[in-house]
């Protein structure tokens, strides 16, 4: 199992070896399915996932019926972490939106090696921190910025997770991330193509132009990217060959954002 590198989850990497050998013997690899649930509001949480590949929503259900996605996860965090804080239910539902993989382990096999190692109790501590900077940016951003620029924030978030400019979405998709009518996203869709942005959309696929999607997006998209950057930046708390596996990365996004 790759644990750093490009296929690798980051979160895991920044593990010293001995507190990740208190998860190993209970890890297994598995695939993440588009589409697939991997917890659903309400529900226990049974498992919690380390993405290596791929990218999760986290949605919010309402009682009518209508969804809205309040964050996103890919190989830098974990779904159902929040099981550290014992055995209550899942507050949102975890769908994938793009395939991948992941290594999971079940939960309390998961909070009971959390108990043992404050390394992995830091790691879980950061990526908390990293994932309450997107609910409360997102939540300011539904409030303050208009629906185009929250798309076009959100076509980021998945385009960093999946590292490909073809994004495996439809226009329902997006109408559920966003909370917006159909006839909404269909409308967005038509602007960020004339503006270049979205440069085709066929058969549940959107390309997209990242230099002119960025500048269509709000500023959110950049502070939640270098929040997780920053966290991952800090060497002292990481192994040395994940550090260095991360550098290229961490330079391309500070190259973009001085460009």
């Amino acid at each position: 199992m790759s644990l750093c590198g490009g296929t690798g989850n980051r979160l895991l990497a920044t593990l010293p070896t001995a507190d990740l050998d208190l998860l190993r013997p209970d890890l297994e690899t598995v695939d993440i399915n588009q589409d697939e649930i991997l917890a659903r509001a309400g529900d226990k949480i049974d498992h919690v996932f380390f993405p290596h590949s791929g990218a999760i929503l986290l949605m919010i259900d309402m009682a009518d019926g209508q969804t809205v996605a309040t964050g996103v996860v890919g190989r830098e965090g974990a779904v159902g972490s929040l099981s550290v804080l014992g055995s209550s239910p899942s507050g949102v539902t975890a769908v994938v939106r793009a395939a991948g993989t992941a290594s999971r382990i079940a939960a309390p096999r998961f909070y009971a090696a959390v108990g043992r190692s404050p390394a992995i109790r830091k790691a879980i501590q950061n990526h908390v921190r990293a994932m309450l900077i997107q609910f409360q940016l997102g939540s300011a951003c539904n409030a303050l910025h208009p629906v185009e620029a929250r798309m076009a924030r959100w076509l980021l978030q998945l385009r960093d997770r999946v590292d490909s400019d073809v994004l495996p979405l439809t226009q329902q998709a997006l109408s559920q991330i966003l909370g917006v009518r159909r006839t909404t996203v269909t409308l967005l869709m038509r602007n960020l193509r004339m503006r270049g942005a979205i440069t085709s959309e066929q058969r549940g696929r959107i390309e997209i132009d990242r230099p002119r999607l960025s500048a269509a997006a709000c500023e959110c998209h950049r502070v939640m990217r270098l929040e997780v950057e920053k966290i991952f930046s800090d060497k002292a708390a990481r192994p040395l060959a994940a550090a260095q596996a991360d550098e290229p990365r961490i330079s391309e996004i500070e190259a973009d954002d001085v460009a």
